[in-house]
């Protein structure tokens, strides 16, 4: 990677400086856009709860098929804003009866393609949750379906807003690591055997059809909103969905997305030519799937290389033998570099280790927004400026769907258990027809898998 051919630093920076101000004209009496939230779960009310803080936004509509999640976010639009907004178990009729001019899509993965996609055809902006979709040409239907539409599409990749995370950015492309020839990104959780949980009665409250939606519709075996952990053993709803692999992409999916866009941010990549990737799950044990009962099915410990023209990058995660770094991360990346090597943390900040034992340790502090330490805020901020402005946001759709298709391609060479070749440009694995059919999969009848 050579730092001659990074953009300058300063346009990285340059979202930062509008948020006082644009958060400021909001609250001030600016025009607010009609918004609405499709997904009330735990994250999509950390969205909701900085729209309505933003003051841009009038909180219209709500959508999710479990009516036990409305009355926790009503009551969050009740006392910051006085609004009732109206509750709908199908976004469809959402979307055709209140018009939003800003749809929120915060569901599970599976769900995040056809709501964008009738959003912004719909006419409405979007600020949807990651991973962009669930497979690789999923999300290039929804950046096809933005562009068409002409419509804004934020990516919920906050670290690109993040205060270290943009100063580190700048000390890397600043050359002051030297050149970069490898990174390696780190996830790194406890747990155990993975126990089936039995079958259970849906909930009166829960459409089970409806959310398992274009998925396979498999039977449910309940869950709990504390099961937050992404090491945990959770049922698939809420909140555990992320390690059955119908439904997401597993450790590699949640997490991968987020250090895969700083590094293809930091470093102005776009695509690996080479993949490959290992794990399985030697601790959490054998896949239970059952009418009776069922364990989850994504891997306990995954390994992924991708090879670039200038670098390589390793993943690696587990949901067992957790450990920290010494600055207390179990998350985060490392940029190795000539002049030494860049952690790159979540809660901890970034620090530079310099190869020459007599140079300073560098260090920059993490600043984050509670609950759940996060940088919703700027991104929220942000998003609404690229809006009135008519300018790409800092997470736009095609950039996050690059990393998005990061993740995707290593479950995919876990699948098929050999490397792949990729062709970026083209989004085909060059000479390998049973690998190009994984870019996509069938969807259940009734549904229909968008080619927009």
């Amino acid at each position: 990677m050579n730092r001659r051919t990074f953009l300058h630093s300063a346009a990285a920076s340059a979202p930062l400086a509008a948020f006082p101000a644009l958060r400021a004209a909001d609250k001030s009496g600016s025009r607010r856009f009609r918004t609405a939230l499709i997904g009330c779960g735990w994250w999509g009310n950390n969205i909701l709860r900085e729209a309505m803080a933003s003051g841009a936004c009038e909180v219209t509509a709500l959508c999710d098929v479990d009516s036990r999640q409305f009355e926790p976010t009503l009551r969050l639009v009740r006392e910051a804003t006085g609004a009732e907004p109206r509750v709908f178990k199908d976004y469809r009729e959402l979307l055709e009866r209140t018009k939003p001019e800003i749809a929120i899509v915060a569901t599970p993965d599976h769900w995040h393609a056809l709501p964008l996609i009738a959003a912004v055809k719909a006419g409405a902006h979007v600020y949807v949750e990651k991973p962009i979709g669930h497979t690789i040409l999923e999300g290039r239907a929804m950046v096809n379906a933005a562009r068409a539409a002409g419509r804004v599409v934020q990516v919920g990749t906050h670290r690109r807003i993040s205060p270290h995370n943009i100063s580190a950015r700048d000390f890397i492309r600043s050359g002051q690591a030297g050149e970069i020839g490898m990174v390696r990104c780190f996830v790194h959780y406890n747990g155990g055997p993975d126990t089936p949980r039995p079958t259970v009665e849906v909930p009166k409250e829960l459409d089970w059809d409806f959310w398992c939606g274009p998925a396979p519709l498999r039977p449910f075996n309940g869950g709990d909103p504390r099961e937050n952990s992404p090491g945990s053993r959770g049922g698939i709803h809420p909140r555990g969905f992320r390690n059955y692999l119908d439904y997401a992409n597993g450790t590699l999916g949640d997490w991968g997305i987020h250090w895969f866009d700083q590094i293809l941010w930091i470093t102005g990549e776009k695509h690996p030519r080479k993949v490959y990737s290992t794990g399985g799950r030697p601790i959490a044990g054998p896949v239970v799937s059952t009418a009776a009962a069922q364990t989850t099915d994504a891997p306990d410990h995954q390994v992924a290389s991708y090879t670039f023209d200038r670098l390589t990058v390793q993943w690696e995660h587990r949901r067992f033998a957790g450990n920290n770094t010494d600055k207390g991360e179990n998350v985060g990346c490392y940029f190795y570099g000539t002049k030494g090597i860049v952690h790159v943390g979540w809660q901890k900040g970034w620090t530079f280790y310099p190869s020459n034992a007599k140079d300073p340790v560098v260090t920059r502090e993490a600043r984050l927004n509670q609950p759940d330490s996060q940088n919703i805020r700027e991104l929220w901020t942000d998003f609404v400026d690229a809006i009135r402005t008519g300018r790409q946001p800092v997470s736009d759709i095609g950039e996050a769907h690059l990393a998005t298709n990061m993740a995707l391609l290593g479950m995919l060479s876990l699948k098929l258990g050999r490397s792949i070749d990729w062709d970026g440009d083209k989004e085909r694995i060059a000479g390998d027809e049973a690998a190009n059919k994984l870019l996509r999969r069938d969807y259940r009848k009734g549904w229909e898998y968008p080619t927009a």
